[in-house]
Parts: C-alpha cells; structure tokens; sequence
C-alpha cells in the first residue's frame, strides 16, 4: 500500500510540473537561492505577474 501512495505522489509532482503548477513553488527556491533581501511576492501577485507577462509577450502555448 505504501508503494502505491507513493507511485501516486510521485504521479502528482510530475503533473504539476508538466502543467506548470509548480511554478510558485520554484520561484520561492530561486528567490531563496539568490539570497534576495526583499519578500517574495505572494503567491496571489506571482500568478498575476506571470499571467501579465504572458499577455504582454504571448508565446507558442495551446490556449
């Protein structure tokens, strides 16, 4: 049973990473990593920052 949990959580990252969801979750890593002194941006003002930025330089993408 242990093993099917954890096939299934491993199945779930590689979805996340596929579709993009993990995106605010590297960006707090990269943030961390350069040693910014500043806050992150909340999770709220990253997608919002992410969605402008994609309406401003569209890119090949399906929608």
């Amino acid at each position: 049973m242990a093993g099917l949990a954890a096939g299934l959580k491993g199945l779930a990252r590689y979805f996340r990473g596929v579709l993009g969801a993990d995106a605010y979750d590297k960006y707090l890593e990269h943030h961390r990593a350069l040693g910014h002194h500043g806050a992150p941006l909340s999770e709220r003002e990253f997608w919002r920052d992410q969605t402008d930025r994609q309406d401003a330089n569209p890119q090949g993408r399906c929608c």
